[in-house]
């Protein structure tokens, strides 16, 4: 039997209200109780984690269609591990704990999807935590720029353009790392002719090149993605 992925319309069809939010704005942080799911109806929401150094490590940026939360069926007490934060302004919607496990406990091909649903999410971070474990900071980096590439990348006559400005603050976030260090190593890069950034976008003109030096596994896409 084949599972259809859940969709935003399975999600919406469950009864929820919408919120607006502006840009900077937390919609929840690490430590709160977590009683809610939300879905990204406009806008982009970052997910980001704190370290004991104070220095934080983003893990996924959430758009139109994406679903997120910290909330754990079925299960009394529900802590947010992770933090989440808009990067512009726009509209949620939000399904309560309540509404979910009943639907849950109604609708076996819902359950099944939304069991599919976290499988994947689980498999994205896990690949996340591998990167920045086994490769270091430099193959955090070059795992980010490849899924960024898969992410919001488009092919050009030079390369892989990343549709998306991205300061190296931003980078060394997403690779828990410090910013010289990540401007070290885009230099490198740079350097080498694998990459090029032009206004805060980045060209990847040899991304085979970045695969190579992490031994990458060639994980499907929508594992090897920033969402």
């Amino acid at each position: 039997m084949t599972i259809q992925p859940i969709s935003l319309s399975d999600l919406l069809s469950l009864p929820h209200h919408m919120i607006d939010m502006q840009k900077g704005e937390y919609i929840f942080r690490e430590g709160e109780a977590a009683n809610e799911l939300y879905i990204v109806c406009e806008g982009k929401v970052q997910l980001s984690k704190t370290t004991e150094e104070g220095r934080e490590l983003l893990l996924r940026i959430c758009e139109q269609g994406d679903a997120f939360g910290e909330v754990v069926p079925f299960q009394l007490t529900c802590i947010c591990t992770v933090s989440a934060k808009m990067m512009e302004g726009g509209t949620l919607a939000v399904i309560h704990k309540q509404q979910l496990e009943e639907k849950l406990l109604t609708d076996h091909a819902f359950s099944l999807q939304f069991m599919q649903w976290v499988h994947l999410q689980l498999q994205r971070m896990q690949t996340k935590i591998r990167d920045l474990i086994l490769h270091g900071k430099k193959g955090a980096l070059y795992s980010t720029l490849i899924r960024l590439a898969n992410s919001y990348g488009v092919e050009t006559e030079d390369g892989i353009f990343i549709d998306m400005p991205m300061t190296n603050q931003e980078l060394a976030n997403f690779c828990g790392s410090a910013r010289e260090v990540v401007s070290r190593l885009l230099k490198e890069l740079k350097e080498l002719g694998i990459v090029s950034v032009e206004k805060g976008k980045i060209t990847i003109h040899d991304v085979q090149f970045l695969k190579d030096e992490i031994r990458c596994e060639g994980c499907p896409i929508d594992i090897c993605n920033m969402k």
